[in-house]
């Protein structure tokens, strides 16, 4: 008589599943891994934010430092001035030449291939004060010789671009994080309760909701931040922005919210839950709030790219931050007039900055709706 290990045929390890259940957050991150855009979105959010929190660090000139006014992007080159190919990246500044333009008699500028910048990585540069309290000197890259160095160009004061729209992500995103936060809490709470009491109170809730999103909300924004004297302090204009797209941004969370909350209200472990006694506070926590997470999490994503543009627009029209707080909105004032974009294109730059925020968290929110629906 056969033993029944001899009658059974070999199986391979790899073909056994895995022991345990795999958690419902290593499922959605297994989806996600699989979708190139939420995962590019994600490094592009994350290269983002390590942007903004070390400014400092990254940024090669001091944002407040002055040059030339509307300098030129400087162009980062691989040749001497004989045309050999060199090893060690440089740019060459601006200078004045010999030759007269033939029109305006004025100085032909050209680069000054005589005195060449040689960049590098982790030179040293503008004292600052990371986080406000290591201080240092040192920066990601630049001129090795510490000399300014204009990627991007200058500004009509003669500061840098390049610097200026990285210290400016840093306030942008900050709105834009905070301002999502505050709409992602009220909105999340108030449509879940809303939801789940249901009668009167969902009634009159909803009325207060449908008020707040009846609002025309471009002229209320631009009235409301008009109210802020010129002499506050930066603090408090930066508190009272906040607090304005907040209060018109969490309606529409909120209405979302309650209709997931009203379908979630009538399944099956919900009304056990109510039929053995739970609190009303428990059932909200345990039951309805983790299945409402997946549809928070998704519209949050896609919600931060809005307030990044929301503020850009509103900082074009000087209703946003105000000096010496810089941001991308704010660094777009000048380019309102069609004759400095033409003549001076490169302080449209920030725009490039505000499209690739938008295109980060619209990428990693598309790829989360992916891997959350199905779970």
């Amino acid at each position: 008589m056969l033993a029944v290990s001899d009658t059974m045929p070999p199986t391979d390890d790899r073909l056994k599943p895995k022991a345990g259940n795999e958690s419902y957050i290593a499922l959605v991150w297994r989806r996600l891994r699989r979708s190139w855009t939420g995962m590019g979105g994600l490094v592009l959010v994350i290269l983002l934010l390590l942007m903004s929190i070390f400014a400092e660090f990254i940024a090669p000139v001091d944002p407040k430092a002055t040059d030339t006014g509307f300098s030129p992007p400087q162009v980062m080159s691989f040749h001497d001035k004989d045309g050999n190919f060199v090893f060690q990246p440089r740019v060459y500044a601006l200078a004045d030449s010999d030759q007269l333009d033939p029109v305006t008699f004025q100085p032909v500028v050209g680069p000054d291939y005589d005195h060449p910048n040689l960049l590098g990585f982790f030179v040293k540069g503008a004292d600052y004060n990371l986080f406000g309290l290591i201080p240092g000197d040192r920066h990601l890259f630049g001129s090795v010789d510490g000399q300014p160095v204009h990627f991007l160009g200058t500004d009509k004061f003669g500061r840098d671009v390049l610097s200026r729209a990285i210290y400016g992500s840093r306030v942008s995103l900050m709105i834009a994080l905070t301002v999502v936060f505050i709409v992602t809490v009220v909105g999340t709470t108030v449509g879940m309760v809303s939801g789940y009491f249901g009668g009167a109170f969902d009634t009159w809730v909803q009325r207060f909701v449908e008020l707040v999103l009846a609002f025309p909300q471009l002229p209320l924004y631009l009235a409301l931040t008009s109210l802020i004297p010129v002499t506050a302090p930066t603090n408090v204009f930066l508190a009272f922005v906040i607090i304005v797209m907040s209060a018109l941004g969490w309606a529409q969370m909120s209405r979302e919210v309650r209709g997931k909350t009203l379908a979630l209200a009538r399944i099956d472990y919900v009304k056990a839950a109510m039929a053995v006694g739970a609190t009303d506070r428990r059932i909200i926590l345990q039951h309805i709030f983790p299945n409402v997470m997946s549809h928070v999490i998704v519209t949050v994503t896609l919600a931060i790219p809005s307030v990044v543009l929301l503020e850009s627009f509103l900082g074009f029209l000087g209703f946003a931050v105000k000096p010496p707080l810089i941001s991308w909105g704010l660094m777009l004032q000048d380019t309102s007039t069609y004759s400095v974009i033409g003549s001076y294109p490169w302080i449209l730059s920030p725009v490039a900055f505000v499209l690739i925020t938008v295109f980060a968290f619209n990428a990693l929110g598309d790829g989360l709706r992916d891997a959350v629906d199905p779970y």
